[in-house]
């Protein structure tokens, strides 16, 4: 297991998101790709605010947030900061106000009920929002997305919540220590955002492909991730498991 020491200075946090820059920089070269193509969003879950001051003063200026309790009260506590906001956990209906009002992305969409929920509380707010899909590419059954062959259907349905402006895809990679498991499931998340494409390429917005986490994010990159959801690797070790945040 990969040992995170806590970043709790500016300096600290100025040195860690350095490394992980220069590692999905590396990723992505190595890949043929341009570096400037793959995003960062430091993922603060757990992390208290006094902490998340010093990850902005060493230049965050997105966090992803997977519970909505949680990003509410971060987002009243650093509101001065003018820090964005991402929603990257799986939403229930009756938070879908919350999500409306607060947050700038939300990246965990798999459901039409949830759409319209979130785009009923946006057109009263006047505001829109960025969305990715939720795909579970893993086929385990503790995870939240939709099933590979309801995406397409799925799609179609959006353009009717004209206040959720889809950018793309997300998932979450099988949890296993087979690197060629996991590199599948970023996989078809890519040929999945390409199919989508070749039907119409205005389903899926720009087409980006949120994958790839702390433990995973170079393998991500090289199956084309355009953006990584990195927080342990920044913020240090989490004392709470993942499965508090996320099923499996």
């Amino acid at each position: 297991m990969t040992d995170y020491p806590a970043a709790r200075t500016a300096d600290d946090f100025r040195t860690n998101l350095a490394a992980v820059r220069a590692r999905i920089d590396a990723a992505a070269e190595g890949a043929g790709r341009d570096p400037g193509e793959v995003r960062l969003l430091p993922v603060s879950k757990t992390v208290e605010s006094d902490r998340l001051r010093n990850a902005v003063a060493a230049g965050c200026d997105w966090f992803g947030e997977n519970k909505v309790q949680e990003v509410k009260r971060k987002h009243a506590e650093l509101e001065d900061t003018g820090v964005k906001w991402a929603v990257i956990g799986h939403l229930q209906t009756n938070k879908a106000k919350d999500v409306a009002a607060i947050a700038d992305e939300f990246q965990a969409l798999d459901s039409l009920r949830v759409a319209e929920a979130l785009d009923r509380r946006l057109q009263m707010l006047g505001r829109g929002i960025d969305v990715y899909v939720q795909v579970n590419t893993s086929g385990e059954e503790s995870k939240f997305g939709l099933h590979p062959d309801d995406l397409a259907g799925f799609l179609t349905e959006l353009p009717a919540f004209s206040s959720l402006r889809v950018r793309g895809l997300m998932t979450l990679a099988a949890l296993s220590s087979d690197a060629e498991r996991v590199r599948r499931c970023f996989r078809l998340l890519r040929d999945l955002r390409d199919r989508a494409r070749d039907r119409d390429p205005d389903l899926v917005g720009p087409g980006e492909l949120s994958m790839g986490m702390s433990g995973d994010y170079e393998v991500a990159i090289a199956e084309g991730s355009t953006c990584v959801r990195v927080g342990q690797a920044i913020f240090g070790a989490r004392a709470t498991p993942d499965s508090h945040y996320w099923p499996g």
